[in-house]
């Protein structure tokens, strides 16, 4: 009988009725069939069959499967008498939904779990990336001491669910002859290389003793692309196809994984040109790696173009989507636009909705969104990654230039990771809180979260913006003496920033001879910003060579030469070095400045007429200079040329910064503190322009820059001029 037909009667008899249920039930099921499933639930309900704890069960497969947790639950609740199944129903409702905690918490409500039991909670720990290790080992441990069975799925769970302790679960696997599951091996090869071993993977899939499926190849090619070993991924995928293996949606988003891991936007765009062809680039699941190539490749309009053809994107697409334009600044405002229009969409965002959205926050340094978005997340729960969304709201608030409510947050966090330490240090060094910074990372090392490389940066750039050489030169010695980190570039930069900035030029360049590695775009581009801070130009013109060398489109390398010619007075190789610049197309970006006020963003650029107060603002900008000129203010138009030094003065006060500060100060109330943020390095005139108006108007005024936070107050920086 059709399930249809069946409803429209209601005269059965009841000694058949539970079985007409139960065949109902798992074709609801089966077809995920939620408005004919509740429909049979109200039958059910209003009729006369007695209550059946068979069929109870399967109502909660029937909304877990659905994805409606609170009718599973309620389903649970209405069970006359709670078994083993039961519970596992249950259990499988909060792990296919990402609510490990949920399930930890039923699990041990069991009176005598099983095996299924066992394997749905670690199925659940593993779901969490590493967040559930200690607890997946243990509950394993706890298994095997008293006694209960195990099997494959079992092993490959908690394989998963760590990344220290691969090697002794792979003994355990090969002692125990369960390294003939597939799943097992697959999930050793996956450890072993976010755990950074990818010989070792490769070992387990070159010597697996049971058949490979597709999964084994998936995981194989995602782990090249993880170590950015592009050209064996695309080698492993053609071997695939050979072997007469199906390609699947999930093997075409691993290829792609290895093509963005690898920064091969060309080669990824011809296989997106390939692909199109099997139809699957239309799926969530490819269009979700397509959306991450292009927006990691600068190419977010591409991303877009992709997210719209999309059948039926999911959470996980819009979190990618969104996350695309957080990666890509000038794009921030339509992140959050794309947020707001996946919650129209009738998706609740998760964890990662959460930490992309506030990073847009955060690009825009746009407070009261940032708070918005806190608000938001005070409402939502999130079981699994919690911690996540409160590292992001330390560096959103760090950001929009609220060092006290992120410390705040800090805190307050029941539980810090490495990230939230790292975060906050990055915070303190960011504001030219040197001292501040090296004193949370002595607290970081006493509460027994290891640094990391990220942890290093941080507390380098600290040191170099701080003017603490020998503390800095310590900290380096001990990344790979101490903690078993080797240096990579980004350190060896920070170093060369340390040493440049101080004015160290011999022992830097000494450095840059001696160091393993180039310096690379970060480490000349540091370089030649310390020589036109302290007029070196014969290295500073060194290192515009070689950033040129490197990224020949780079403008900011053109124009911190040029300036630096003009500082000296050489206006010839000045003409000569913008000249080249224009024969290549290469232009500079224009600089701009923003500040928010009443919840609207007021952007500015150089002589700026088209904002509706510019007026107000210009005659605001005529009348201080005169008071800051008694104070002992005087113009720095050191980069203006000859032929422009009548304007010149002009031109240096009405910059995009001053022009935003005076806004800024005009259209708030006295004593209140202000925030503009500008796309560029902050220009040396307003820099000190800004102090003198700190001191006049006593204000607190922070401006972020491209490189860092300049908070001024009484007629002070908080980077004591050394930027």
């Amino acid at each position: 009988m059709k399930p249809a037909a069946f409803l429209s009667t209601h005269c059965f008899q009841l000694q058949a009725a539970t079985l007409r249920f139960r065949d109902l039930l798992k074709s609801c099921i089966s077809r995920r069939d939620l408005a004919l499933g509740r429909a049979l639930h109200a039958l059910f309900i209003k009729s006369h069959v007695p209550p059946s704890t068979y069929l109870a069960n399967h109502f909660v497969l029937l909304y877990s499967h659905c994805g409606q947790l609170a009718l599973a639950h309620q389903s649970f609740e209405e069970i006359p008498h709670l078994n083993v199944f039961s519970h596992n129903a249950l259990l499988a409702a909060y792990a296919r939904l990402s609510h490990p905690d949920a399930v930890r918490r039923l699990f041990f409500r069991i009176p005598s779990p099983d095996l299924v039991s066992y394997n749905t909670l670690l199925s659940a720990f593993a779901a969490g990336n590493g967040a559930y290790s200690v607890d997946a080992v243990h509950l394993f441990s706890n298994m095997r001491r008293l006694g209960s069975d195990s099997d494959g799925f079992t092993l490959s769970s908690v394989i998963s669910s760590v990344v220290d302790d691969v090697e002794q679960l792979h003994s355990l696997a090969i002692v125990s002859g369960l390294d003939s599951y597939v799943s097992v091996n697959n999930s050793l090869i996956s450890s072993y290389s976010k755990g950074g071993f990818l010989v070792e993977a490769e070992r387990v899939f070159n010597g697996m003793v049971c058949p490979r499926d597709a999964v084994s190849w998936n995981c194989m090619i995602v782990a090249y692309g993880q170590h950015r070993r592009g050209l064996k991924a695309l080698n492993l995928f053609q071997e695939m196809v050979r072997k007469g293996f199906d390609v699947d949606m999930f093997t075409l988003a691993s290829v792609l994984t290895a093509f963005t891991a690898v920064k091969d936007l060309a080669g990824g765009a011809q296989f997106h040109a390939q692909m199109i062809k099997t139809g699957f680039e239309r799926s969530s699941h490819v269009g979700s790696g397509l959306i991450d190539l292009y927006s990691k490749g600068g190419r977010i309009l591409d991303a877009r173009k992709i997210f719209e053809e999309l059948d039926d994107p999911d959470l996980v697409v819009w979190n990618t989507m969104i996350s695309g334009y957080s990666l890509n600044d000038e794009f921030s405002e339509e992140g959050l636009e794309c947020f707001r229009s996946m919650q129209r969409a009738g998706f609740i965002p998760d964890d990662c909705s959460f930490v992309c959205a506030i990073s847009s926050c955060s690009n825009l340094s746009c407070p009261s969104q940032g708070k918005q978005m806190h608000g938001l997340t005070i409402k939502t729960e999130f079981p699994s990654n919690q911690i996540s969304v409160e590292n992001a709201l330390i560096s959103m608030y760090s950001k929009c230039g609220n060092l006290r409510d992120a410390r705040l947050l800090f805190e307050r966090m029941p539980k810090r990771n490495t990230v939230s330490f790292n975060t906050m240090i990055a915070a303190y060094a960011q504001h030219g809180l040197g001292l501040e910074a090296i004193d949370l990372f002595q607290e970081m090392l006493e509460s027994g979260n290891e640094p990391t490389s990220i942890t290093f940066i941080s507390v380098l750039s600290a040191c170099a913006h701080t003017g603490r050489v020998d503390e800095g030169w310590k900290h380096f010695n001990s990344m790979k003496h101490k903690y078993d980190i080797e240096p990579g570039e980004e350190h060896y930069s920070c170093i060369i920033d340390l040493l440049a900035r101080a004015g160290k030029f011999e022992e830097a360049k000494k450095l840059i001879k001696t160091m393993p590695c180039d310096p690379g775009l970060i480490g000349w581009a540091t370089l030649l910003s310390a020589c036109r801070t302290h007029g070196n130009l014969e290295l500073g013109a060194m290192a515009a060579e070689k950033l040129l060398q490197l990224e020949p489109g780079n403008a900011t390398a053109y124009v911190m030469l040029s300036n630096m010619y003009a500082s000296k007075g050489r206006w010839d190789e000045f003409a000569t070095v913008r000249k080249l610049m224009r024969s290549r197309g290469i232009r500079k970006k224009p600089g701009c400045s923003w500040i928010e006020l009443d919840k609207k963003i007021h952007v500015f650029v150089a002589d700026d007429a088209t904002h509706p107060r510019i007026k107000e603002i210009c005659q605001y900008l005529e009348e201080i200079p005169k008071k800051m000129e008694l104070a002992g203010y005087a113009p720095d138009t050191r980069w203006v040329r000859p032929r422009d030094s009548i304007t010149g003065e002009m031109r240096v006060g009405y910059h995009s910064e001053k022009l935003a500060v005076a806004f800024g100060l005009i259209s708030t109330a006295e004593g209140l503190p202000i925030l503009v943020v500008k796309n560029l390095r902050i220009c040396g005139d307003c820099h000190n322009a800004i102090k003198f108006i700190s001191a006049m108007t006593r204000r607190e005024i922070t401006v972020r820059d491209a490189h860092r936070f300049h908070c001024f107050s009484d007629g002070s920086c908080s980077c004591g001029d050394f930027w």
